[in-house]
């Protein structure tokens, strides 16, 4: 038995964060499904990488301008980028139909730009759905202040939706209450799908950087804890939400809880195992996103001990209690992360812009 799919029969489904045309075009992809790759999830910063510091677009570069000479550089991006969607979307639709629409999802990202405003976000989520028109379509909307609201619109209207940029319980019970509140005003629940895609390594980078500044031996006793500590507290807390006495109404009439989403899964620290937030994060109904490098350490040397993120509360307990014994704010870090990772997703989106502008300018200049 493949790892992935062992990963699944525990609870766990492993999507590959990374899309690229070559993937796609090669049969990488679907040679990954048959592997046990149940999803897929995309960013403005895989995007950036795959569109502007490759040549595999060029030629659909030269193409659309030929077909076009007025288009803009989003017109350009969003044709490349839903064409990419649509077909990882075809590729993975074995799965959503064999799983009954609770696996075979791939993700498409609002632009980052417009994190900062509910109509707009919500306007553009509208649209990429429609333009993608696929059921197996997750939009991607950051759960930001403003993120909140578009959310339970978005959910209330049948869109589904990957919330991002999660790193703080109080922005997922937020953004889990905006998700149950769209599917109470929703006509029918049955068949919407959305996730919530918790942050773990970057927890892990900000929070080391303060206890390493503290000093002390109880505070560097804490490194790399964080954001395991902080992923368990946030699955508890999923199962109060998404637990019989409060969402059993809504699962009477077919709806789905929003399943918890691990993002960020890479390990940034070498001193840290290469497959730490895949290893400890295994339980009943969540997702997986990795990196290629990180999917590939784990089918190499990744190890199944069982629902292993159905142990270890206390001790997650501990450790967030003791980051504030240790004089380490983990509130102030978790509002600093959602900041930077909003303005890190809006540098690649303008990074992306400014390159097809300058590949789009060499074209038209012939």
């Amino acid at each position: 038995m493949s790892t992935f799919i062992e990963m699944h029969a525990v609870g766990t489904s492993v999507w590959l964060d990374y899309i690229r045309r070559d993937l796609l075009e090669d049969g990488g992809l679907a040679d990954l499904v048959a592997e046990g790759i149940r999803g897929v999830t995309s960013n403005p910063s895989i995007f950036q990488k795959a569109i502007a510091d490759s040549g595999e677009y060029d030629d659909d570069i030269r193409a659309a301008l030929a077909e076009d000479p007025d288009a803009t550089v989003n017109d350009l991006y969003e044709s490349f980028a839903i064409d990419d969607i649509r077909s990882a979307a075809d590729i993975l639709r074995t799965v959503y139909d064999a799983s009954d629409g609770q696996d075979g999802f791939v993700s498409l990202e609002v632009s980052p730009l417009l994190a900062g405003d509910t109509d707009a976000t919500v306007e553009e989520a509208r649209r990429l759905w429609a333009a993608v028109d696929r059921p197996n379509v997750l939009i991607k909307v950051p759960a930001t202040d403003e993120g909140v609201p578009a959310i339970e619109t978005l959910i209330s209207e049948g869109i589904n939706v990957n919330v991002t940029l999660i790193f703080s319980l109080a922005a997922y019970e937020a953004i889990a209450r905006a998700y149950i509140a769209g599917l109470e005003k929703a006509d029918d629940p049955a068949g919407i799908a959305s996730v919530a895609s918790f942050f773990v390594s970057r927890v892990d980078s900000l929070t080391d950087e303060r206890l390493e500044a503290v000093g002390t031996e109880a505070a560097l006793a804490l490194r790399g804890k964080a954001g395991i500590a902080n992923s368990k507290q946030a699955y508890r807390l999923y199962q109060e939400l998404f637990g019989e006495e409060s969402f059993g109404h809504l699962a009477a009439r077919g709806a789905r809880p929003q399943r918890l989403l691990w993002a960020s899964t890479s390990t940034k620290n070498p001193e840290y195992s290469d497959v730490l937030y895949v290893e400890e994060l295994i339980g009943p109904n969540t997702v997986n996103t990795v990196p290629p490098e990180t999917l590939e350490a784990f089918r190499d040397h990744g190890e199944i001990r069982g629902a292993t993120l159905l142990h270890g509360w206390d001790e997650a307990d501990a450790v967030i209690a003791g980051l504030a014994e240790v004089g380490v704010d983990f509130d102030e870090v978790t509002a600093q992360l959602i900041e930077e990772g909003v303005e890190k997703f809006a540098d690649s989106f303008r990074s992306l812009m400014a390159a097809l502008d300058e590949k789009a300018g060499l074209v038209r200049a012939g």
